[in-house]
Formats: C-alpha cells, structure tokens, sequence
C-alpha cells in the first residue's frame, strides 16, 4: 500500500484528507468553507483547535484551524479604506477566509498533496477591487504541513497592494504564559497600543486584544502546545510580523505570521505591491516534535 493517500468525504462540506502512514499524520482540508486546514494531525498528535459549531455554520467565521487571510491580516478602523479616492468596505482579515475555493488537483506519490485556486469575482471585486489569483498547494510530506502559496496579480496596469497572513489556532492543556523561542526583542500590546520588552515569555491569559512581535530576525517560532509537544513555525521572510491572541476560557493560542501589522492599508507604510501581471511566492512550515 502507498504510503500517501488523498480521500475526499462529505461531514456538513466536501472535506479533503491527506494522510501519511508512515509519521501517523493527516491533514484535513475544506476548499469551500475559505479554503481552510482545519485539522493538522503531526506524528499521531493533533496540533489544531477547532469549534466544530462555528465551522458547521455556513456563514459563520470558523474559530479554529488555520484561516487564510488575505488581501489583509487583521482589521481596518471602520471597516473601510481609502483606495484612488473611493471608500471600500472590508471584513476582518479579507475576502479569501469566508469564499468558496475550487480544487485544482491531488497528489498521493511521494507527497499527499491538494492544490485550491481563488479568482476575483464580483463579490471580493466589491470589497477589493482589483483582479488576482491565488493558487495556496497543503502538502502533508516528512510528518510536516507545508502551505505553498502563489499570488498573482492578474490586472495589466496597476499593482496590486495586499498584505496576507495566516491566523492557526493551536490547541493547549496548560496555561496560556507560553515561552515563544523567537529572536524578537520588543512586541507592541494592543490592549493599551504600548511597545513593550520581550523577554521571550507572553501570558495571554486575560487579554482580550493580540500582542504583536516587531523584529524578528528569523521567519520562525516555536513554543509548546498539547501534550508538552514542540510546535515550530518556519515561512519566509515577507512574513515580517507575529501575533499571538487568545480568547478566556478556550484551550488555544494563536500564533500568527503576517507581512504586515493591523490596519496597514489604511496606513500604506509596509503594504505589498505586486505589480501588473506579478507572481509571489511564499511558504509557510508546520513542524512539531513529541
């Protein structure tokens, strides 16, 4: 028998299982609920939170698993920006998280694999009007979860601003004064909007907003989750900010790479451009040792 498999099954959505037999790992995919990973099972552990209820909604937003943010990470005051002299309504975090993604293909040789696509469409040109294509490949290979994702700007004369991220929430037993080992030095607390020193250590017990690590030097993190288990982070470099959130009462924190901090396209400091016809592309690495 392979040692790879790619299934799909109905549970309420089309969900996609890509399994590796030899690590004991299986990721679970659902293109339609915003393209989201929600289960990412490493060496028989499985490293994702999930509220089943919020995902089972259709029109609820899932809290849990890995949502895909784009073409913002984060809010915007208002709910709104400024683009060429018209105001535009955006949701938190964008439009790809709440769409409906199509599977592209498959693969279970050598890797267990699952390519989705995003187009623009009427209803993202609504809140972000410019045409794109996102082309995000889960592979399951080694006892690892590689997202590999591609970016493209598919205007013919403007460039394209965006700053995406990801938004995993990953599943605790113990209390949320986590030792994050990052090479960051300072984080910026928005609870009271106050740069503060970072020791390596963030307790996130009882804080409502997310923490944010400013300069890492490394596009990687890692802490440890369920079971005492070490879970690393590794993405690339584009990738330049870190937010850690949690909620009262829920086993999970999330630990969260972005290109760029909250509200950034209503401040255009840090924004990406990808100019007319461009292609970025970027990766980002789920590890974890028992």
């Amino acid at each position: 028998m392979s040692n790879y498999e790619v299934r799909s099954y109905k549970d309420m959505f089309t969900l996609y299982e890509l399994t590796e037999k030899s690590t004991d790992s299986r990721v679970l995919v659902c293109p339609e609920r915003g393209g989201i990973a929600i289960g990412c099972q490493l060496h028989g552990l499985e490293l994702f939170y999930l509220d089943k209820s919020t995902f089972e909604h259709p029109t609820a937003n899932i809290r849990g698993g890995n949502p895909i943010l784009f073409p913002i990470s984060g809010q915007l005051e208002g709910q709104a920006y400024e683009w060429n002299g018209q105001t535009y309504k955006m949701a938190n975090h964008g439009v790809a998280r709440t769409a409906v993604w199509e599977v592209v293909g498959t693969k279970a040789e050598d890797e267990a694999s699952i390519t989705i696509r995003l187009q623009s469409n009427e209803e993202t040109l609504r809140s972000y009007p410019f045409d794109f294509e996102l082309l995000f490949t889960y592979v399951l290979k080694d006892g690892e979860l590689h997202t590999r994702q591609q970016y493209r700007n598919l205007s013919e004369a403007a460039a394209m601003p965006f700053y995406a991220g990801f938004h995993p929430y990953f599943a605790i037993d113990s209390g949320k004064k986590i030792a994050y080992d990052i090479d960051a030095t300072r984080y910026l607390d928005y609870n009271d909007n106050i740069e503060k020193p970072f020791d390596g250590v963030i307790d996130l017990e009882g804080l409502v907003e997310s923490v944010t690590l400013l300069d890492p030097k490394k596009s990687e993190i890692s802490f440890r989750g369920l079971q005492g288990a070490l879970v690393r982070l590794t993405y690339d470099d584009i990738f330049k900010y870190m937010v850690l959130w949690s909620v009262n009462d829920r086993p999970f924190v999330c630990v969260e790479p972005w290109m760029a901090k909250n509200g950034e396209l209503n401040r255009q400091e840090e924004l990406v451009m990808l100019e007319a016809g461009g292609v970025l592309h970027a990766n980002l690495t789920i590890s974890c040792e028992r």
